[in-house]
């Protein structure tokens, strides 16, 4: 949850104003309003977090601060569109624009860890949400995230995750079903 003041600025009273105006259009009875309510929600959202990480206190840190450092904001920035590139401290920080020490020593104030643990600890999230959601071998997912070869993710996921990424994607996939399944009888029995 965030909490933002929408009484102060011009970005405020938008978002305020953006609230109102989908209220007004929830019905969705006129043509297109399911579409724009789509899009306003996403620019609403966006507007929301961009006011609330502007409004953290100056000694604030984690993810979302760091996003406001220039330094550390366009090494995430960076990282996130090219998941796959074969970073390393010296070429993430020279996109960025800053010296590797400077990078390593803002990175870690912010999110606590280096560059390139965040960016492994990001690669093997992709990699796992993507086990849950496709039906891509190993193989391609490894590629996805930049991994060389099925060989090193699998290294990489063991690691992290305690298994290979095929028995990950099985435990994954059978505790939804279970889940699954357990939701749609507590729907018959309370429905």
């Amino acid at each position: 949850m965030l909490k933002v003041s929408v009484a102060n600025d011009s970005s405020g009273r938008w978002i305020e104003n953006s609230i109102r105006y989908s209220v007004s259009e929830a019905d969705g009875s006129d043509a297109g309003a399911e579409l724009v309510l789509a899009r306003l929600a996403e620019l609403l959202f966006v507007e929301t977090l961009r006011l609330y990480i502007n409004g953290l206190p100056a000694d604030e840190t984690g993810w979302l601060a760091g996003t406001r450092d220039p330094v550390v904001g366009e090494a995430l920035a960076l990282l996130h569109r090219q998941v796959a590139h074969p970073w390393t401290v010296g070429s993430l920080a020279r996109r960025a624009g800053s010296s590797r020490t400077r990078l390593a020593e803002r990175f870690r104030h912010y999110l606590g860890e280096p560059p390139m643990e965040y960016l492994t600890k990001w690669c093997l999230r992709l990699g796992a949400e993507m086990l849950q959601s496709s039906v891509k071998s190993v193989a391609e997912i490894a590629h996805a995230v930049g991994y060389g070869s099925e060989a090193a993710v699998n290294r990489a996921f063991k690691r992290e995750y305690g298994g290979p990424p095929a028995k990950f994607r099985k435990q994954r996939r059978s505790n939804g079903v279970a889940s699954s399944a357990k939701n749609t009888k507590k729907a018959r029995l309370h429905g």
